[in-house]
């Protein structure tokens, strides 16, 4: 089981490269990524048959590369995701590992109509899935994924089963869904489930139930099924990675049991995003003032909601460290009971907030006007959910690999930022 390294307030490299030399280098804000925290997380899941990494987390392309010649494969659930995938490589196909498989509640019309043209397989999440593809392609393989009636996550907005969410196939509707697909000629080969993201142990294994159940209704056409995501990682002293070798162990028991029934094997597949890529991140921003408003401090960042949205979204705790650049840089650190903002005109615009809008504040080394402020475990629902919010142009994301940093996006440019709009004549 993988251990969380202490993580300490005052942060002088990253990965082997210097902080200062990096933000010196490519500007603020940027993120960086560690290659090596992402390999080592995708060693952790290696008895599993396949690892299909949830590329929403974090599809910039290098990533993806990064993560196919470690032998894991792909999930996309957009158009725009399929085209990142075949850019670093992965080739569209089928059969029992398939690279890039197709998962959502919907088929827009573009990624329909390139799901038929790449004959991409997928996973259904609404029995309207079924109907579309049946008419374009009768006679595919297609999975489905379960919503098993309940659900857990860090927040009511990463719950991803029960009756609020909007994903997956109702368990109570699993029936007709088969009856539709028998009327296209689809053959349903697997089962996909996932309740949530940041779940723990005790809720993740409740779906080893759920979704057997569903199987032995669909029979032996299943051939594969998936664990889904959710796998937490620790955020926040004292919190911990939930032990893989258990969970492991608690589907292949699972497995084991649907293959005596079937009377063939069943391939066990898992689908991670935030587990592979959270730790590797890093959001470094420089300070760029400071405040004293009534009782509170705060340390008002170059980087705001538009760079890590987590925080405004739903309360998320980053861990922070700070870099020191002055005078100051080899001394002690004294400590302050700080406010962390951004430079965004939004109240929302604070990185240290617990959900619901709350602000709070947090323990951090004195600083001042120059140091950088280092926000961690910011590789997952980063940089992929960052927006030109404010005309602020999206940061460059930066990978460290061998100690050696490679940009691998660059910084927008003004013109970035208005291409393709147009004042009328």
């Amino acid at each position: 089981m993988p251990t969380s390294e202490l993580l300490s307030p005052l942060r002088t490299e990253i990965a082997g490269a210097s902080v200062a030399d990096l933000a010196g280098r490519f500007g603020t804000p940027v993120y960086v990524y560690d290659a090596e925290k992402i390999l080592a997380r995708v060693r952790d899941l290696a008895r599993f048959d396949v690892i299909r990494y949830a590329q929403k987390a974090c599809s910039n392309i290098a990533i993806l590369d990064l993560v196919r010649r470690a032998g894991v494969l792909v999930d996309a659930v957009s158009a725009g995701e399929v085209h990142r995938a075949l850019a670093a490589g992965f080739q569209p196909g089928t059969g029992k590992h398939a690279p890039i498989v197709y998962t959502a509640d919907i088929f827009d019309r573009d990624a329909l109509d390139l799901v038929i043209k790449l004959g991409l397989p997928v996973n259904c999440g609404s029995p309207d899935m079924i109907d579309q593809l049946g008419e374009r392609a009768p006679g595919s393989n297609i999975t489905l994924r379960i919503n098993p009636g309940f659900g857990h996550g860090h927040s009511q907005k990463t719950n991803t089963g029960g009756e609020q969410s909007k994903h997956g196939i109702w368990h109570e509707q699993l029936d007709g869904c088969l009856q539709r697909a028998d009327r296209h000629g689809l053959a349903v080969t697997g089962l996909h489930m996932h309740i949530g993201s940041g779940t723990d142990l005790e809720h993740l294994s409740q779906v080893c139930g759920a979704l057997e159940k569903a199987a032995l209704v669909v029979g032996r056409s299943i051939t594969t099924i998936s664990a889904g995501g959710g796998l937490p990682i620790p955020y926040r002293e004292g919190q911990s990675f939930v032990d893989v070798d258990q969970y492991f162990g608690l589907w292949d028991a699972t497995r084991r049991r649907l293959a005596e029934s079937f009377g063939h094997a069943v391939t066990l597949e898992i689908e991670p995003g935030r587990y592979l890529v959270a730790e590797s991140g890093y959001l470094v921003s420089e300070i760029r003032a400071i405040k004293q408003m009534g009782g509170n401090t705060f340390y008002l960042l170059d980087a705001g909601f538009n760079n890590l949205a987590r925080p405004i979204l739903y309360g998320a705790y980053h861990p922070m460290s700070v870099c020191r650049t002055g005078s100051a840089s080899g001394a002690e650190p004294t400590f302050a009971d700080v406010v962390v903002g951004g430079p965004l005109c939004e109240s929302g615009d604070i990185f240290t907030q617990e959900e619901g809008g709350f602000v709070c504040k947090r323990s951090l080394p004195t600083a001042a006007v120059g140091d950088l402020l280092v926000i961690e475990r910011a590789g997952a629902y980063g940089f992929a959910m960052a927006s030109n919010y404010n005309s602020k142009p999206l940061p460059p994301e930066v990978l460290i690999r061998d100690g050696k940093p490679y940009l691998i996006r660059a910084r927008q440019t003004p013109e970035d930022l208005m291409r393709g709009e147009v004042i009328p004549a």
